[in-house]
């Protein structure tokens, strides 16, 4: 039996219990995430979920119509032990069928306009 994870009747698991934590950090957004949303996603062609759990995890920032998870990478995703997670992290996400696009703090503080054009990219290359 194949299973099509891409149909429309499709939901993403999702742990009730992270959603208390999804609240929090989305009150508690890192200067990164805050830039990123108010200036580019919050007002972007679709509609864009901020801290949303999926499986037992809390993606960043989430579009259901692109099946796409933004990430921005702080400083614990450079040891050892973040670079295997975001690793088996990313591989269960794109099970789902869900692509994943990651950027750095610095990035997004420092180079705004270029990560924007890289979502945009990203967008053309691979349209719902």
């Amino acid at each position: 039996m194949t299973n099509n994870l891409n149909s429309s009747d499709f939901h993403l698991p999702y742990n009730p219990k992270l959603v208390e934590r999804a609240k929090e950090l989305r009150k508690n957004m890192t200067p990164a995430e805050k830039k990123l949303w108010c200036e580019y996603l919050r007002d972007f062609q679709f509609r864009v979920l901020r801290q949303r759990p999926i499986d037992h995890f809390i993606v960043d920032f989430y579009c259901p119509t692109l099946q796409v998870v933004i990430e921005i990478d702080g400083d614990s995703h450079f040891t050892d032990e973040g670079q295997e997670y975001d690793i088996e992290r990313t591989r269960i996400l794109e099970g789902y069928g869900l692509k994943i696009i990651r950027f750095t703090n610095s990035q997004v503080l420092n180079q705004f306009d270029s990560v924007c054009e890289q979502i945009q990219g990203f967008i053309l290359s691979n349209p719902p």
